[in-house]
């Protein structure tokens, strides 16, 4: 069996006492795909180091896995992080083009960094090691190591949607983006639906050419693309809700409701996740049920997040004056509508306010899949379920067809949806959460780790006869 090797943004090397940092369900797969394997896990540490290039990394192992991490200075965090990666294709991928802040400088130190990067990661490389890169960052990477002689097979998985062709081609360096992605041997997707955009932008745009089979030839390389619509730890975190009522901030809160009900939204502080709309939407459910007054919490948690960027920044006192302006209209004494936290909770703390929540608002504008919508339905009661209220531009949506699915930029028919979900009777509920959930267990984040790499690992090159010609 070859060695696993997993590229990251960020790395989360575990505690001396063993203990994975980052609680989160990929990063528990990885490591678990990682010890089956035996393997090395490279990115960046999340430090800075002050003016300092990347030229060393500190290198620990745990048992069979080496986990190799970089610092970075605040320049490469300024132009490949904060810059080009989440002020260019970040928007860029969520179709949000008003927001895409093009540089050359940006530009330039991002694939600084991937050089950097694979200047680093070469010398660990094994020539059996299976390479496995994840998200946007990192485009430029398997690109930079096979300019260095590197054969390993190398795949690449897009964890956010990827947009049409229309719109890639806006970014001046869309062309140097796909002749990236044209380096690896399988790039993974989430859903058919970003598979058919990337395909618009591989053979449409004239980068290569459709083989058949999900095969495409470009600059010179043949490469498979495929979804694999990620999924969560399902067994693990429903035993984490069945157990999160017990949790001191799960308790206190269903304590402070008094036999309200509770709707609740968990998303990063960022544009993408239609916040403000979602604000607007329950406040237009409350001014169109004046039963619901006083009856009825929303509780939206808002981690910060990416603060450095300008937009982030504006954002957060924008959400924050949305909510106190809803609150201050439609607020009592003794009740207000919205409980705002702009801050972390921890997964053990979410499953228990999931499992309380009567509806879960996940509306993103769009998104490449959602996890929360997941762990939402993985979470409830099965015999007092709580309903899902998901948008169609969530790649979630393409299999959850147990939620109520809304367009988050209509405001009056989202209101209308947390209606339904508040007053569903429970047969109702139930069986929208029984058709959800034998997927959720099936379709768990290690079948997700597995499939992707097995295709990665055992794909064969389609034969050349008859492969068809750019369009």
């Amino acid at each position: 069996m070859p060695r696993l090797v997993v590229v990251s943004n960020r790395v989360p090397v575990p505690s001396p006492k063993g203990s994975t940092a980052t609680a989160g369900g990929l990063a528990v797969a990885l490591e678990a795909a990682l010890k089956s394997h035996g393997g090395l896990w490279f990115g960046w540490s999340g430090k800075t180091s002050g003016d300092r290039e990347i030229e060393w990394l500190e290198i620990r192992d745990f048992g069979n896995v080496t986990y190799a991490v970089a610092d970075l200075n605040r320049r490469d965090v300024d132009e490949y992080y904060a810059g080009f990666a989440n002020r260019a294709l970040w928007p860029l991928c969520h179709y949000r083009l008003d927001l895409t802040d093009f540089s050359r400088k940006d530009m330039a130190g991002y694939f600084r960094v991937n050089r950097s990067f694979a200047r680093l990661l070469a010398p660990l490389l094994r020539p059996d090691d299976l390479i496995w890169v994840h998200d946007y960052h990192l485009i430029p990477l398997a690109a930079e190591l096979r300019h260095m002689g590197v054969k390993n097979r190398i795949g690449y998985f897009h964890h956010i949607p990827w947009p049409p062709a229309d719109v890639l081609s806006t970014l001046p360096v869309h062309d140097t983006i796909m002749r990236g992605l044209a380096a690896y041997d399988l790039v993974g997707l989430q859903t058919d639906y970003d598979v058919e955009n990337f395909a618009g932008c591989m053979v449409r745009e004239g980068f290569g050419r459709a083989l058949g089979g999900n095969w495409y030839e470009s600059y010179g390389h043949r490469f498979q693309v495929g979804a694999f619509p990620i999924g969560i730890d399902t067994d693990i975190f429903v035993q984490m809700a069945e157990e999160g009522l017990k949790n001191p901030i799960a308790k206190r809160t269903k304590e402070s409701l008094n036999d309200r009900d509770l709707v609740i939204g968990v998303d990063r502080l960022d544009y993408s996740k239609g916040i403000g709309q979602r604000i607007e939407a329950f406040s237009r459910f409350i001014e169109m049920s004046p039963s619901a007054k006083g009856h009825v919490t929303f509780l939206q948690i808002t981690p910060k997040s990416r603060s450095e960027v300008p937009e982030y920044a504006d954002m957060q006192k924008e959400i924050a004056e949305l909510t106190g302006r809803v609150n201050g209209q439609l607020g009592d004494v003794d009740w207000v509508p919205i409980r705002y936290v702009n801050k972390t909770v921890s997964r053990a703390a979410l499953a228990g306010l999931y499992r309380i929540a009567r509806a879960g608002l996940v509306t993103p504008l769009r998104d490449g899949m959602n996890l929360v919508a997941k762990e939402f339905v993985a979470a409830q009661d099965p015999n007092d379920p709580g309903v899902l209220v998901l948008s169609r531009f969530a790649g979630a949506a393409r299999e959850m067809d147990g939620a109520l699915i809304v367009n988050p930029y209509d405001t009056e028919a989202t209101a209308n949806a947390i209606g339904r979900a508040i007053s569903m009777p429970v047969e109702a509920r139930r069986e929208r959460y029984n058709s959800m959930m034998p997927k959720l267990r099936e379709h768990d984040v290690a079948a997700w780790c597995r499939s992707y790499l097995d295709v990665l690992s055992q794909a064969t090159e389609p034969q050349s006869e008859g492969l068809r010609a750019l369009s």
